[in-house]
Order: C-alpha cells, then sequence, then structure tokens
C-alpha cells in the first residue's frame, strides 16, 4: 500500500483547506485510513479516521465541529481509495504537517498545513 497526501498549504486564520490522501494497493473491502498531524518538537497527534467497514470515523477533540473526513468510492480497476479531510475555521495551532496512515502501519508522506493569525 502506497499512499499520497496533496492539498497541504497557507492560508488564513479562519479559512479552510481540503486535504486528500491518495491510497494505491488497496486489495481489501476493510480497511481504516487516518490522519494524523505533527508539529516540530511534538508529539505526533491523531485528528480524523474514517473506516470502511462500518463507515464509522472518529475525531480528536481539537477536530471536532471543524473537521470533517470523506471517502471517495474505492475505484476497483486501480485498487485505489481516496480520502479527504476537509478542515474548515483554521487556527494557528493547526498549522502541522498532516500524515495520512494506511491502518495500522503504512505511513504516507506529509503535507504542509501553515495557518497565519
Amino acid at each position: 500500500v502506497q499512499l499520497q497526501a496533496s492539498g497541504g498549504g497557507l492560508v488564513q486564520a479562519g479559512g479552510s483547506l481540503r486535504l486528500s490522501c491518495v491510497a494505491s494497493g488497496i486489495t481489501f473491502d476493510r480497511y481504516a485510513i487516518c490522519w494524523f498531524r505533527r508539529a516540530p518538537g511534538k508529539k505526533r497527534e491523531g485528528v480524523s479516521c474514517i473506516s470502511r467497514a462500518d463507515g464509522s470515523t472518529y475525531y480528536a477533540d481539537s477536530a471536532k465541529g471543524r473537521f470533517i473526513i470523506s471517502r471517495e468510492p474505492k475505484d476497483n480497476a486501480k485498487n485505489t481509495v481516496t480520502i479527504h479531510l476537509q478542515m474548515s475555521s483554521l487556527k494557528p495551532e493547526d498549522s502541522n504537517i498532516y500524515y495520512c496512515l494506511y491502518y495500522p502501519d503504512h505511513w504516507g508522506q506529509g503535507t504542509q498545513v501553515t495557518v497565519s493569525s
């Protein structure tokens, strides 16, 4: 499984960004994909997850009410799944490198999110 994250950038506080994670090589119909974030010198933080098995979602307290995770239908021809993280009402403390994870241990490269005050 390989993951490619994109969509990061520079935005003013209160603005929005939409992150995308394309997971390729998905051969199972049951999976969970998560977004984590980590600022330099800080501990990695789970932000949101989505489960294909039951459609359940998880949000960290810091993300509730502001972020929405969603999933596009699997591309069976390419064995790819695309996950989005719509982030709204962004705050400077949301500035981090955001990573997607195909649970439990396939990580994508990060995408930088910077929120200016």
